[in-house]
């Protein structure tokens, strides 16, 4: 009795069976003994033969055993019947009490399977909109990064513009001094930082796409989560008064590739624990992003400071190094104009001792013409030879030191010439440094990280 068509789990709580209605033992009718013998032929009272009449019937025993098993059939089948009748009341009962414990514990179970749904539809909706929020921060980021890749291109531009100007410097300025070190030190650093600026926008592009693809596994997830709920949730409506309810024998059975609780929830939980991997990633690229940009804004701060303490200090020196010349360039003329005036006086004491010599040999000659003893070698001769080889040895004096006065001229000229040539020399580096390269320099971005922000 303890059976029922339902659940096995019926058997474990069924109720008491109920106590049957009490048995009658069966027992024989009380049979008549017949005084006729069975092969007694009985005597017509009119003396007649009977035999016809008997052939059919049959006799009181017989008659009388089978009303006995009419009656016992009769009452084995109202016993049964009653029997079967309690224990149809008895299933009919157990059934309906095991149909409404097991719609109950399915339901609870639906219930409790819509809290779970509930709890991880949450956290998916949850770690969607944080790795949402996440992304636009990191793209925002990217952004700066490109920005402050555009914004070195105006350094870059600056400093190659500087490079090329200082290749127009004639010599001896053209040489590698402290300016050009640092020229070239900066072009290194900025192409460094435009490298670096690079592949950091390719890091993020990539980690941005890694954030877009888990979003979406989760959104997935999410939108399962969604319909899952949805469906169980129109489930635990269904009732035995529903209007909707029918027969799906094909439903009842487990899909092959239908996932284990454990599975199902690792499922969930490994997509939000990839979704918090991405996310720290994230961040952490963020801040890397921040600190690159800070540091490589510095770097250029002060390398461009370096430049142009170089520019400053260098112009200086060339200010110097000109305004020397120049003082040098105004003793060289000083020197050339009084070298100018003494050449002219040489000449002038050459020809006035020219004058007097040819005084001397005047006399010389025309005394030379006294007639016989008059021509004598007195004191005037002697006198007149004497003052001519004085002034031949002057005259000789003179014009060695004219000559040397000349050439001494001449270097003085040359010097000018190499001064004035170096003066413009220095003026057309301090253009080119001054007015060409620090002009230029104006157009540098006063900070790369307030650049990024632009």
């Amino acid at each position: 009795r303890g059976r029922s068509g339902g659940s096995g789990e019926g058997s474990a709580m069924a109720q008491p069976d109920e106590p049957h209605p009490p048995v009658v033992p069966s027992c024989p009718l009380p049979s008549k003994t017949c005084d006729v013998a069975p092969t007694e032929r009985p005597r017509s009272c009119c003396g007649m033969a009977v035999a016809g009449l008997r052939t059919a019937k049959y006799h009181l025993p017989e008659w009388h055993r089978r009303n006995a098993g009419v009656c016992y059939e009769a009452y084995t089948a109202g016993e049964q019947a009653e029997r079967g009748r309690a224990e149809a009341k008895h299933l009919v009962k157990h059934a309906a009490a095991s149909a409404q414990r097991a719609q109950g514990y399915s339901k609870a179970t639906l219930g409790q399977r819509l809290q779970d749904i509930h709890f991880w539809r949450v956290e998916l909706q949850k770690e969607i909109m944080e790795l949402d929020a996440e992304t636009n921060l990191l793209a925002a980021q990217k952004l700066r990064l490109e920005r402050a890749l555009d914004a070195t291109e105006v350094p870059y531009s600056v400093v190659i513009d500087n490079l090329e100007c200082r290749e127009r410097r004639q010599p001896p300025d053209l040489v590698i001094d402290e300016v050009e070190k640092q020229l070239m030190k900066e072009a290194d650093l900025i192409r460094d930082i435009r490298d670096l600026l690079k592949r950091t926008i390719i890091q993020a592009a990539t980690q941005i796409r890694s954030n877009r693809i888990q979003k979406e596994n989760c959104e997935l997830d999410w939108s399962d989560k969604v319909e899952t709920y949805n469906i169980d949730d129109k489930c635990i409506g269904y009732c035995t008064d529903s209007t909707d309810v029918q027969y799906h024998p094909s439903s009842v059975k487990f899909e092959e590739n239908a996932s284990t609780p454990k599975s199902w929830a690792q499922f969930s939980h490994d997509n939000i624990s990839r979704a918090e991997q991405e996310k720290l990633a994230s961040v952490q690229l963020r801040s890397l992003i921040n600190n690159i940009i800070h540091d490589a804004s510095e770097d250029l701060r002060m390398q461009r400071a370096a430049v142009n303490e170089a520019f400053d200090s260098h112009c200086r020196e060339l200010d110097d190094a000109k305004l020397r010349l120049e003082n040098h360039l105004q003793q060289i003329l000083k020197d050339i104009g009084d070298e100018e005036a003494n050449i002219v006086n040489l000449k002038k004491a050459i020809r006035d001792k020219e004058a007097f010599l040819k005084v001397a040999h005047t006399r010389l000659y025309d005394r030379s013409s006294r007639p016989n003893v008059e021509l004598c070698r007195d004191e005037p001769q002697f006198r007149l030879v004497n003052e001519v080889e004085e002034l031949t040895v002057f005259l000789e004096a003179l014009k060695r030191k004219l000559m040397e006065s000349e050439q001494n001229l001449k270097n003085l000229e040359e010097t000018r010439m190499k001064l004035e040539k170096e003066i413009a020399v220095k003026a057309n580096s301090i253009f080119i440094d001054r007015q060409k390269c620090m002009g230029y320099r104006v157009r540098y971005p006063v900070d790369l990280e307030v650049a990024s922000y632009k």
